[in-house]
Order: C-alpha cells, then structure tokens, then sequence
C-alpha cells in the first residue's frame, strides 16, 4: 500500500509540472489557438483532480467504516 501511495504522489508531481508549462505557454501567447486547447486541458485536469479527490476520501471512509464500523 505503501508504494501505490508514493507512486500517486510522484506521478501527481509529474503531471503538476507539465500543468506549470502549459499554464507558462498560456501566459506567453494569449491569443494562440494553441493556448485554447492547453487552457481546456487544465481545466479538465483541475476537475478530473478534484473528482479524483472526492472519489478518493469517499472510498477511505467507506473503508474504514466497513472494517472498524
């Protein structure tokens, strides 16, 4: 369990470091149809994350519910 938990949090560090560059071409080209698509694509990373999170406390409450409740 140990090595899924820390493999999350190097693949979540990845992933947030290529959101930076994104957000970074965003900032530097405004007008590009490019900076369109990358804008949507963090958006949907920021919700996939959050339903992700959600997701994720629900299931350990239930878990800790069923085998300490």
């Amino acid at each position: 369990m140990l090595w899924i938990t820390i493999g999350f949090i190097i693949i979540g560090f990845s992933m947030k470091k290529g959101m930076e560059s994104k957000l970074a071409f965003i900032k530097a080209n405004t007008e590009d149809e490019e900076s369109s698509t990358k804008a949507k694509s963090i958006i949907w990373w920021i919700v996939s994350v959050t339903a992700w999170g959600i997701v994720s406390m629900i299931l350990i409450v239930w878990w800790f519910h069923y085998h300490f409740g």
